[in-house]
């Protein structure tokens, strides 16, 4: 692996497959499915009953407060039926792909805090697209995936190399109101959204998904238009949850024209901070029930 001053030079390790985690090989089975055949049916309730961790968070997920389901679920082809194929696909390759998290190399990054991170984002990400018109507003098995896995490039940092991205969170956690892609080009000369995204390209996975993860923080490039709009509500998402899990600061202020993008109101923006908030709480009462 190539170094710099002793460090591994970051922008040329990411492009090496040895450097960065496999994807989960359930993950990558999941991710093949097509579920418009019964077979493609049939093989997703299948994979997920051979995984006691994702059939049991698939579980606790439909009878979760945040589904609100009438009766109690304990089947995952009942819990499949409630929450629909598509939704469960996408957050069993979540789910397998963030269980990358209890076994990365010893480092200050707080797993936890990461974990708690990306359950908040993913189920604010649904509060705020039942707030946005029909016609712009994403399948939710999209929005979840999106919101799971747009800041893996996190991830990717700590098995490249453990030191740096210990040098970076206590960086951050020392300048807590600088932005943090400001901290990050300084002490790495590369950003987590970029790291993300060649991760997701070396996994295959999607490429709006790539594309989410690459410009989350930077929605106005040009390059952002293949994952929108889950770029521009991640990107606003995170503005009003600045301090959910680890420290990502974000300058605040929401400009009208931001919100209009996705066709809401900006004088709604109180009533999209509540939906918001309720959301992240319930994922964090979800969350903290298997981290």
């Amino acid at each position: 692996m190539a170094q710099v001053s002793g460090q591994v030079n970051l922008r040329q390790a990411v492009k090496s497959l040895d450097a960065l985690p496999a994807m989960p090989v359930i993950a990558q089975k999941l991710l093949g499915l097509k579920l418009d055949t019964d077979e493609g049916e049939r093989m997703l309730l299948v994979l997920i009953e051979q995984d006691p961790q994702i059939s049991a968070k698939i579980l606790g997920l439909a009878n979760s407060a945040m589904v609100g389901a009438s009766r109690q679920i304990k089947t995952v082809r009942d819990a499949a039926m409630l929450l629909g194929l598509k939704r469960v696909q996408s957050v069993s390759i979540s789910i397998a792909i963030m269980s990358l998290m209890s076994k990365p190399p010893a480092s200050k990054l707080n797993m936890q805090d990461l974990w708690l991170h990306s359950f908040g984002i993913a189920f604010a990400l649904l509060g705020l697209a039942r707030l946005m018109p029909a016609k712009l507003r994403p399948q939710d098995d999209q929005i979840f995936l999106a919101g799971m896995l747009h800041d893996i490039g996190y991830l990717a940092l700590v098995f490249l190399d453990p030191k740096q991205s210990d040098k970076l969170h206590n960086r951050l956690a020392v300048e807590a109101d600088r932005r943090s892609l400001e901290v990050e080009r300084e002490v790495l000369d590369i950003t987590h959204d970029e790291l993300g995204a060649e991760l997701g390209r070396q996994w295959n996975l999607p490429e709006e998904i790539v594309s989410v993860l690459r410009y989350h923080h930077t929605p106005g490039e040009a390059e952002a238009a293949l994952g929108q709009p889950l770029v521009q509500m991640i990107y606003i998402v995170e503005k009003l949850l600045p301090s959910f899990g680890i420290i990502e600061y974000q300058t605040p202020d929401i400009r009208d024209e931001e919100w209009e993008i996705l066709g809401i109101d900006p004088s709604r923006a109180g009533e999209v901070k509540e939906q918001i908030d309720e959301q992240a709480d319930q994922a964090s009462q979800f969350a903290s029930s298997f981290v």
